[in-house]
C-alpha cells in the first residue's frame, strides 16, 4: 500500500516532535570528535528516522553524508525506510532506500539506505570498506541477533585498520550502554553515551493467568488452552478498554490459531511477521481508518516497528528463539518464557501516543522469576555460519573480534567441524576458495554445500528451488514429504509459495545461472509466475532447517556423477516407487530423487534408515520418528504414508520434544542407501569391531554409514590385543560379578580388604574401583585366555586375587599370621573368622571357650576379635570383645536362661576353669 504523503509542512512539523532531537548535538559531536557512539533512546523517539535523516544532512543540518542503516528484520528495514520517505515527502528508492535478500530499492540518488544486517554482513566481505557510505548505524542492538554483534566486530575491525574516519552508531531502547560504550570506543577508551529522552504514558497492568494450570511450552510446542485464554484476554481487553490491541505470540502458527479464535469479534484482525504479504504488514503500520483493530504480532513489534492507535498490549508471555542440540545435532527455534525486559518492551507499545494498558497472561508472582534479559543468540545458537563468516573475514577463531560475549568454545569447535567436513574452511580454519562462494550466497553452510555440490547433479533450477524449500520450512499443511511440498509451493498462490519463487531466483542467479525461473527446468510444473517480495532466512542462515552439527558431512562431493547416477538410477528408494519417482534410465532425476539428494547434501549426518515402521536411525546416532499417520490438510493422500514406507529418509527438519528419547520428523524426503552413502561419504566405513555388548563380546566386521550399520559379518579370528580390550571393557561395564567367587575367594578378599585398612601399605586395596583399575596386574593371565563371557565366570577369582599380595617386599608370607583365616579355640576347634564387616568376628559356641580369659586378638595384636558366642543350638547367646568381662559379669544370667533349655550340656558355675568342649555333659564323661 502507498502511504499517504504529508501535507505541506507536515513532515517539518512531525520531525520537529520527536524527542529525540534534543539528543542530536551530542551525538554530531561525538561522531565529529571520536567517530564512535551509544545512543540509547526508547521507541517511538525517532532514533530510527530522524537520526539517519539528520547525520545524512537531509534536513539541512550538516553537511551530506551517505548512512547506512542496519535493521535485524526486514520487515523493519522496509518499514523504516518508508517512514523516512514520508516524513521527506518522497518515496522510497529516491533519497531512501532499502536492501533486504531478494529486494533492492535504491538508486544513484540514495543517501540512506536501510538494510538488514545479514545484507550488510555480505557487503563487508564484498567491500571491507564500505566504499561511499560515511556512517553506519547498528539499529536495535539491544536484540543481540548474532548478525549484528558480528557486524559490529566486523566495522569495528574497520575502522581500525582501513577507515578510521568511517563513523559507527549502535542505536537502541534499551541496551547495556556501558558494554557498548567500552566495546566501541576500543583501545581509546569508551565511547561516548547519548541518551534521549522519551515521552512515555502511563501504562497500566493487569495480571492475567489462565484459570487452570497450562503445561509449559516446549520446542515449537505451545499449549492450545494457552494460545485459548490469550484469545479470550484479547477479548476481554476489547470489552474494557478503549483503542486498538497489540498481542504479543511467539509464532507465525500461534498468530494463526488465536486469529481463528477471534472470529466474529466487533475488530479488524491483522497480523504481523516476517512472512506477512509486504501490503498487510504496511496496512498496520500506516494506521486505521476509524475501526478498531486488533494486531496479532510475533516481537518483532516490540522495538523494531511502531503500530499507530495502540492503547491495548496482551502479552502471552513468550518468545522464539534459536537453539541448538549440539549433542544431538538439532538446531531449531524453540518457545522459551520472554525476559523481563522484553515484558517491559511490549508494555511501552500500549504508551507510546497516550496513557494504556498491558493485560500479561501469567500471574505476578511469576514475573519475579522470569529471567531478566534474553540470552544472547551467540551464546545459544548454531554457530557454523559465523565461523564461516569469520573464517572469510581472516579470524577462523575469531579471537581478534571485538565482541560482547565470547562465542562458547565447544560450539565453535562444533561448527567447525562442520565447515571442515563441507570443505568450506582448511585444516586450519581458513576459508577455502569454495567455503567463500558459499558464504557469498546468503545461506547457511549447510544450504549452501548443497547448492553448490547439488547444482552440477541436478541442476541448478531445481537445486536452488529445493534449497529455497529449505531455507524457509514450509507451512505445516505442505505435509513432511519435502518432494510433495516442493510439488505444493510450485502450485501453490500463497503468501509462502510466491518467497519461495523469489528466494528460488535469487538463488538461480547468484548460484551462476542469472535470469533462470523457478519452475521452468525439467521436471518443473509451470505456473511459478513473477512475484515480488523478499526470502524469509536472514543471512545467517536462522532457518528452521538450517542448523544442527555435523562434523559429519562429506568432506569432499560425491564423485563425478555418482550422486546425480545414484539420484537417477533408484530415485525415491525403497518403498518410494510410487508417484513417478524412479525416471528411465538416462533420464534426469525426478523431483524424488532431487529432493532427496539435496536434503541429503545440506544433512548428511540426518540421513536414517527405517528400524520399525514410522521409526528412524539417523547415521548421527539420534533415533527419528514419524508425525502420526495420514495427510496434513491440503497434501496429496499417501504422500505421508510414502514416508512411513521408506526404506531410506534425508531428514531435512527435525526437533527434539523435552524428554523423548527420538528426534520428531518434520520434512523429510525419501532417498536409497545409494544417494545416502553418497551425500554422507565422509561417514563411511568399514572395519572389524570387537566390542563388549549386550552382556557378552561381539566381534564381526561392520560397514557403516555413521551409527548405521549397513552390513555385519561374523568374525572368526578377531585381534587378540581386541578381544582382550572387550573382556577389560565389560568387566569395568558389568562388574567383578562376572568372575566366579568361592566362598574361599571371598574370603580372601575381606582379609585383605581388612588388612589394607588397618595396616595400609604394602596390603593393597581391594576395592571394585581399584581391582578393576590393576585388572590388567591381577587378572592378566586369565584375559588373554578369555574370548567371551563363560570364559571369565569360569576364572577362580581367589587364585588371581592371590597376586596382589605383596610377595615381593615379604610381607605376604605373615599373611595368614596377621589375618588368621581361623583361630583355634580352647575346645581344639579351628573356627573360620569373618573378615566381612569393621571387626573380624569369631562365632562359636559357648562351651568351646570355657578356661579361656582373653578374647583373641588379630593384625599383630591390634585389633580384638568380635566374639559371638552362641548356645549349642548354634544360636547367638552374647557378644563380646572381652572373655575375662562376660565370664565375670553376663555368664551367669546366660546360664540362667539356657540351662533349662539344653540340659544336656555342661553349665559349670565358674567357666573361667571348666574344661571346655564341644559334646555335651554325657559324652564328655566317657570320654
Amino acid at each position: 500500500m502507498i502511504l499517504p504523503q504529508p501535507s505541506a509542512g507536515g513532515a517539518a512539523h512531525a520531525l520537529a516532535q520527536l524527542p529525540v532531537r534534543t539528543a542530536l548535538p551530542a551525538l554530531r559531536a561525538a561522531l565529529d570528535g571520536p567517530g564512535t557512539a551509544v545512543l540509547c533512546a526508547p521507541p517511538g523517539t525517532g532514533k530510527t528516522t530522524l537520526v539517519p535523516l539528520v547525520l545524512a544532512g537531509l534536513t539541512g543540518e550538516g553537511p551530506v553524508r551517505r548512512v547506512l542503516v542496519a535493521e535485524p528484520r526486514r520487515i523493519a528495514a522496509r518499514a523504516a525506510a518508508r517512514r523516512m520517505a514520508w516524513l521527506l515527502g518522497g518515496k522510497v528508492g529516491e533519497d531512501i532506500g532499502f536492501t533486504v535478500r531478494g529486494e533492492r530499492r535504491a538508486g544513484p540518488r540514495t543517501v540512506v539506505e536501510v538494510v538488514t544486517t545479514g545484507v550488510l554482513l555480505q557487503r563487508l566481505q564484498r567491500d571491507p570498506e564500505l566504499a561511499g557510505f560515511d556512517v553506519v548505524v547498528l539499529d536495535e542492538c539491544h536484540e543481540r541477533h548474532l548478525d549484528a554483534d558480528t557486524s559490529a566486530a566486523f566495522l569495528l575491525d574497520v575502522r581500525e585498520t582501513l577507515r578510521p574516519e568511517l563513523r559507527l552508531v549502535a542505536a537502541s531502547a534499551t541496551t547495556d550502554a556501558q558494554g557498548w560504550a567500552r566495546l566501541l570506543g576500543g583501545p581509546d577508551g569508551a565511547a561516548p553515551v547519548v541518551e534521549a529522552a522519551g515521552v512515555s504514558h502511563p501504562v497500566g497492568v493487569v495480571w492475567a493467568p489462565p484459570e487452570r494450570p497450562v503445561r509449559p511450552a516446549h520446542g515449537m510446542r505451545v499449549d492450545p488452552a494457552l494460545l485459548t485464554h490469550v484469545a479470550g484476554v484479547v477479548r476481554r481487553a476489547l470489552r474494557e478498554q478503549s483503542g486498538d490491541v497489540l498481542c504479543f505470540l511467539p509464532g507465525v502458527g500461534e498468530i494463526g490459531r488465536v486469529a481463528g479464535e477471534l472470529s466474529g469479534v466487533d475488530a479488524e484482525v491483522l497480523q504481523v511477521h516476517g512472512r506477512a504479504p509486504a501490503e498487510v504488514q504496511d496496512a498496520v503500520l500506516a494506521g486505521g481508518d476509524g475501526a478498531r483493530r486488533v494486531v496479532l504480532a510475533t516481537s518483532v513489534a516490540e522495538s523494531s516497528l511502531t503500530v499507530p492507535g495502540v492503547r491495548v498490549v496482551v502479552d502471552s508471555g513468550l518468545a522464539r528463539v534459536p537453539r541448538t542440540d549440539h549433542a544431538r545435532g538439532l538446531s531449531a527455534l524453540t518457545t522459551v518464557r520472554a525476559s523481563r525486559a522484553a515484558a517491559r518492551q511490549r508494555a511501552g507499545r500500549a504508551g507510546r501516543e497516550a496513557p494504556g494498558v498491558v493485560y500479561r497472561c501469567w500471574s505476578e508472582g511469576e514475573d519475579g522469576r522470569l529471567p531478566a534479559f534474553p540470552d544472547p543468540e551467540i551464546k545459544v545458537a548454531d554457530l557454523t555460519a559465523f565461523a564461516l563468516q569469520a573464517a572469510c573475514w581472516g579470524d577462523p577463531t575469531a579471537s581478534g573480534l571485538a565482541l560482547l560475549d565470547a562465542p562458547p568454545a565447544g560450539a565453535l569447535a562444533a561448527a567447525r567441524e562442520v565447515l571442515t567436513a563441507i570443505g568450506a574452511v582448511d585444516e586450519d580454519g581458513r576459508a577455502t576458495e569454495r567455503g567463500t562462494r558459499m558464504a557469498r550466497l546468503g545461506l547457511h553452510p549447510r544450504l549452501a554445500r548443497a547448492l553448490v555440490d547439488g547444482a552440477p547433479e541436478v541442476g541448478v533450477r531445481r537445486a536452488a528451488e529445493v534449497v529455497a524449500l529449505l531455507s524457509e520450512e514450509p507451512p505445516r499443511a505442505y505435509g513432511d514429504d519435502l518432494a510433495a511440498a516442493w510439488r505444493t509451493a510450485r502450485r501453490g498462490g500463497d503468501a509462502y509459495a510466491a518467497r519461495w519463487r523469489q528466494e528460488a531466483r535469487r538463488l538461480v542467479s547468484a548460484a551462476g545461472e542469472p535470469g533462470a525461473r523457478p519452475g521452468s527446468g525439467s521436471g518443473s510444473a509451470s505456473g511459478s509466475g513473477e512475484v515480488s517480495g523478499a526470502g524469509q532466512v536472514s543471512g545467517s542462515g536462522r532457518g528452521p532447517g538450517a542448523g544442527g552439527r555435523a562434523g559429519e558431512g562429506s568432506g569432499r562431493r560425491p564423485g563425478a556423477g555418482e550422486g546425480a547416477a545414484a539420484a537417477r538410477s533408484t530415485g525415491a528408494g525403497s518403498g518410494g516407487g510410487t508417484n513417478g519417482s524412479r525416471g528411465p534410465a538416462g533420464s534426469s532425476p525426478t523431483d524424488d530423487a532431487v529432493a532427496g539428494l539435496i536434503a541429503a547434501l545440506a544433512f548428511p549426518e540426518r540421513v536414517a534408515r527405517m528400524r520399525g515402521v514410522g521409526s528412524y536411525l539417523m547415521a548421527s546416532g539420534t533415533g527419528a520418528e514419524l508425525a502420526g499417520a495420514g495427510p496434513r490438510p491440503g497434501t496429496q493422500a499417501g504422500d505421508t504414508s510414502r514416508l512411513r514406507e521408506a526404506g531410506w529418509l534425508a531428514v531435512a527438519v527435525a526437533d527434539r520434544p523435552v524428554g523423548a528419547v527420538s528426534a520428531r520428523v518434520r520434512l523429510a524426503a525419501v532417498i536409497d542407501e545409494a544417494t545416502a552413502c553418497a551425500a554422507a561419504r565422509a561417514l563411511y566405513s568399514s572395519g572389524e569391531e570387537v566390542r563388549w555388548s549386550d552382556g557378552d563380546v561381539v566381534a564381526r566386521t561392520v560397514t557403516r554409514l555413521g551409527a548405521i550399520e549397513l552390513a555385519v559379518r561374523p568374525l572368526t579370528a578377531p585381534d587378540p590385543g581386541l578381544l582382550r580390550d572387550a573382556v577389560v571393557s565389560g568387566l569395568r561395564r558389568e562388574g567383578l560379578g562376572l568372575l566366579r567367587w568361592s566362598a574361599g575367594a571371598m574370603s580372601l578378599r575381606q582379609r585383605m580388604a581388612f588388612l589394607h585398612r588397618e595396616l595400609g601399605a604394602p596390603w593393597p586395596d581391594v576395592s571394585d574401583a581399584a581391582l578393576l583399575e590393576r585388572v590388567e596386574e591381577w587378572l592378566g593371565v586369565e584375559l588373554g585366555r578369555a574370548r567371551r563371557r563363560a570364559d571369565l565366570e569360569r576364572i577362580d577369582a581367589g587364585q588371581a586375587l592371590a597376586r596382589l599380595l605383596p610377595w615381593a617386599t615379604g610381607d605376604a608370607a605373615r599373611f595368614e599370621e596377621l589375618a588368621p583365616e581361623r583361630i583355634e579355640v580352647p575346645s581344639g576347634s579351628r573356627v573360620r573368622v569373618d573378615y566381612g564387616g569393621e571387626q573380624p568376628v569369631l562365632a562359636v559356641k559357648l562351651q568351646e571357650l570355657f578356661g579361656r580369659q582373653e578374647s583373641p586378638r588379630v593384625a599383630d595384636g591390634r585389633v580384638p576379635v568380635l566374639v559371638h558366642l552362641l548356645s549349642p543350638a548354634g544360636r547367638p547367646a552374647a557378644v563380646t570383645a572381652d572373655l575375662a568381662s562376660f565370664w565375670r559379669d553376663g555368664y551367669r544370667s546366660v546360664r540362667a536362661e539356657l540351662r533349662g533349655r539344653y540340659p544336656k550340656h555342661p553349665w559349670p558355675e565358674d567357666p573361667s576353669t571348666a574344661e571346655p568342649t564341644r559334646h555335651t555333659t554325657a559324652r564328655l564323661k566317657r570320654g
